[in-house]
């Protein structure tokens, strides 16, 4: 596969056929008024800088690494450093815009330390960000007072106060992911029932013994989300990261096991996936206040 990569803002935008940016380290593509050479539709390119994307009218998709996105009715996407996108014969129809910026921007502020922390630069395009009418218009607000401070001749205030306003526009993105996931709630819960549907299994069938414990990115590939997403949407939905709920269906299982077979507690540990015993009886007894031979006494002695 063939990819265009560009290391810098200015280089992007003269092969988009956009007029050059005023700021070297930011610059806001307006859809309404730019005219983009569609020459490269179809091919892949990577960024050497983030990339946030309002679209306000494009009906169509986006390639995006494995995945693709379905703007529909319009929405955000967040592309970091280093990730691909592939750039689609409808660019140059639709409405909204594509703000650039590269790291050195946040180089002597606080955001360039907390800017990981925002995890939708880490998502899958399939897990875009959806807005509702009052959302898209506080988002393009924001945008357009980036916008208009990039208008402004450059001076010794402009540096923080664009990092200032991108930080705000971060905050604001963050906020309805979190309403995304809430009013989701539906499509979610049945993700996570699928989850849990896939983890007793593995533990039922033993697959644990042969593969070892299952990893968060193994259930994130499962459920053909990215393994950021599953973890923010579970923390939001059930308060909880994807290594608990990984944790709770294996001390499920062995409780079973506990209460249903004569196995050891060495025996259990190796059928669960656990390299070592010692591992194991630690994090039953994390989990449940005993031992597993504790466990296996008390509830003998309750029957």
């Amino acid at each position: 596969m063939s990819t265009l990569k560009f290391d810098n803002i200015a280089d992007l935008l003269k092969r988009l056929n956009v007029e050059p940016p005023s700021h070297p380290l930011i610059c806001m593509v307006n859809y309404d008024q730019a005219k983009i050479d569609l020459r490269d539709a179809g091919k892949w390119y990577t960024l050497d800088f983030y990339k946030i994307t309002l679209k306000k009218g494009y009906k169509g998709s986006v390639k995006y690494g494995p995945g693709t996105y379905d703007f529909k009715e319009g929405g955000m996407a967040f592309l970091a450093p280093g990730q691909s996108v592939q750039m689609s014969a409808a660019s140059a129809d639709h409405e909204g815009y594509a703000l650039y910026f590269h790291p050195a921007l946040l180089a002597l502020h606080p955001l360039a330390k907390t800017i990981h922390q925002y995890g939708f630069f880490d998502y899958a395009v399939s897990e875009a960000l959806f807005l509702s009418v009052q959302e898209k218009q506080t988002i393009e607000i924001l945008f357009k007072a980036i916008s208009s401070e990039l208008e402004h001749q450059i001076d010794q205030f402009s540096e923080q106060i664009l990092v200032s306003q991108l930080e705000l526009l971060l905050n604001h993105s963050n906020r309805f992911y979190n309403r995304q996931f809430l009013t989701r709630k539906n499509q979610h819960h049945k993700l996570i029932a699928r989850m849990n549907k896939w983890l007793y299994t593995y533990f039922d069938h033993s697959n644990a013994m042969s593969s070892g414990l299952p990893s968060p990115q193994d259930i994130a590939g499962h459920l053909n989300v990215s393994q950021r997403y599953l973890s923010d949407m579970l923390r939001t939905l059930t308060g909880q990261t994807t290594q608990q709920h990984i944790h709770l269906a294996l001390i499920e299982k062995a409780k079973t096991l506990l209460n249903q077979t004569d196995l050891t507690t060495a025996e259990i540990a190796y059928k669960l996936g656990f390299e070592h015993p010692q591992s194991f009886s630690k994090l039953f007894k994390q989990r449940t206040h005993f031992t597993p031979l504790q466990f296996r006494r008390y509830h003998l002695n309750m029957c």
